[in-house]
């Protein structure tokens, strides 16, 4: 018996924290190394190569992880493989074939079944029958939370138990993290909000991991010097003294290396979370921050309860602590937020100074409420993963592509960093400190001028810069070109060595490539 749990990752850099708890439950439950393998790939893998290592180690079960990032490719894998080993069986698990899991068998006659939700249990159940010496077949038609293909039918086993998080394995005893990739961890399972785009909100509940094995647990990432954890807690903060423990034992074990990434909420923060946070080595935490919108009536639409003025305060002051890299996120497509309104959230978001603005579409998930409401919103979407919304009854499908050019431009420019002088000059005189006006002249700029049909070094995305704030003053270019010059080049002189800079310079302002 030989089992196979693997994935394809978005990127090399990351790592599936799903994989490793299953991994480690299958070795507690007796399974050895032999036995049981996890391996990892990216979707930038060319698919014979994936399909060739899964198909030379002539596995028994192959287990895949799913999500919208990956699931077309792994169908495609899945399709291969069962052509080429025909005993194989494959299931699936993970949120993108949790839901519906009916109809995506029916699509996917080569899949033997879909493993829905947290699949711990189940999967612990499954290596124990088998190591009792049940078949792989025998076992699917009892195993809990299976959806299953028996012969031309398709079954459902009923849900399974969850673990409780104090069950769950330490996910890094075994295989521990590989150095040049991002660490992920959890304290938690769960969410007390109910966003109505998000899976999280289908969960009814939190389950915490005890605070004494969380600490442990960091010690052991910090004693192996680690470069970034990053937890995936949905709301790091719910628990506000919990999460201040926590930030206080990472701050008085810190070994000047680590750094720790949280999704908190804004609005949960007072002044004594503040006043922990404010003690932190400087680089030592990143906070992530779904602000989504700053409309009420979008807010409410959408299940999210809060107090927006609270929250903008709260990651105002955040900021000012200047000791922290602060990652705020926009979703564009939300209920009732059109154009213009996503312009006024913008500019409100953009206006806290944040280290990093993400500039998100919203994508109609399967399982969330928002998408069961498609209709009542006029909601388009694209047909594949990752359901990005097109058009819905307050955005056309030009305004959406429209945004998608000035996320271009914000990722470039503002999100990479390095321009922060030059932007900050042109979005105050040329625009009067209207940050969403300058994104939207700067986008149609690079779109018009044909920049976005090649990638671009960073001293050329300064040299476009230049050429569009020479743009905006066409009676009189040289002297506007003469007053960005300054703030250009003291981004430069900070982001570039000098070597570069007198390269640059020499070389003049215009792009090379375009001559």
């Amino acid at each position: 018996m030989k089992i196979l749990l693997t994935t394809l990752n978005a990127k090399y850099v990351h790592s599936n924290l799903a994989l490793r708890y299953l991994y480690e439950t299958g070795r507690r439950a007796g399974l050895s190394a032999e036995e049981l393998t996890m391996a990892e790939f990216t979707i930038n893998n060319e698919s014979g190569y994936v399909y060739g290592e899964i198909l030379r180690g002539q596995y028994d079960l192959v287990c895949f992880s799913c999500y919208i990032w990956n699931i077309r490719q792994t169908c495609d894998l899945a399709a291969d493989l069962k052509k080429a080993q025909p005993g194989l069986t494959i299931l699936l698990g993970g949120p993108e074939v949790s839901y519906e899991a009916e109809d995506f068998l029916t699509a996917n006659p080569h899949v033997d079944g879909v493993l829905r939700g947290e699949g711990e249990a189940a999967f612990d159940q499954l290596c124990r029958w088998l190591l009792a010496g049940r078949s792989i077949k025998g076992c699917l038609s009892e195993l809990p939370s299976l959806v299953w293909r028996d012969g031309v039918l398709l079954r459902d086993n009923g849900p399974g138990e969850a673990w409780e998080m104090a069950a769950l394995p330490f996910p890094y005893l075994s295989v521990p993290p590989a150095e040049d990739k991002v660490v992920y961890y959890e304290a938690s399972r769960g969410c007390p909000y109910r966003c109505s785009y998000c899976l999280s909100s289908l969960e009814k509940t939190i389950r915490p991991l005890p605070l004494a094995r969380t600490q442990s647990e960091l010690s052991w990432f910090l004693q192996r010097r680690v470069r970034q954890v990053k937890f995936i807690d949905r709301t790091f903060n719910y628990d506000r003294e919990r999460a201040k423990k926590i930030w206080q034992f990472l701050i008085d074990n810190d070994n000047g290396i680590t750094n720790f990434h949280f999704e908190i909420c804004a609005e949960l923060l007072d002044d004594s979370c503040l006043e922990v946070i404010a003690a932190a080595r400087p680089g030592l935490f990143q906070f992530e921050i779904g602000i989504q919108s700053c409309n009420p009536k979008t807010l409410r639409a959408a299940d999210r309860s809060g107090d927006t003025d609270r929250t903008l305060t709260r990651i105002r002051q955040l900021v000012n602590l200047k000791n922290s890299h602060i990652h705020v996120d926009l979703i564009a497509g939300l209920p009732y937020e059109d154009y213009e309104s996503f312009g006024r959230s913008f500019e409100q978001v953009y206006g806290l100074g944040a280290d990093n603005l993400q500039l998100g579409f919203l994508k109609l998930l399967k399982g969330t409420r928002i998408q069961q409401r498609r209709e009542e919103f006029g909601y388009i979407c694209r047909d594949y993963a990752p359901y990005q919304v097109i058009a819905s009854r307050w955005l056309t499908a030009l305004e959406m592509e429209r945004l998608s050019m000035i996320e271009t431009v914000l990722e470039l420019y503002h999100n990479k960093g390095g321009f922060s002088r030059t932007l900050e000059f042109l979005i105050d005189e040329a625009f009067g400190g209207r940050a969403f006006s300058f994104y939207e002249a700067l986008a149609s700029f690079f779109y018009d001028s044909g920049f976005q049909h090649r990638s671009h070094k960073k001293e050329d995305l300064y040299r476009i810069l230049l050429l569009f704030g020479a743009s905006l003053r066409p009676d009189s270019p040289d002297v506007w070109i003469e007053r960005v010059r300054h703030p250009l080049m003291e981004d430069l002189a900070e982001t570039m060595n000098f070597d570069a800079v007198k390269k640059f310079y020499k070389k003049g302002w215009e792009l090379q490539w375009m001559k």
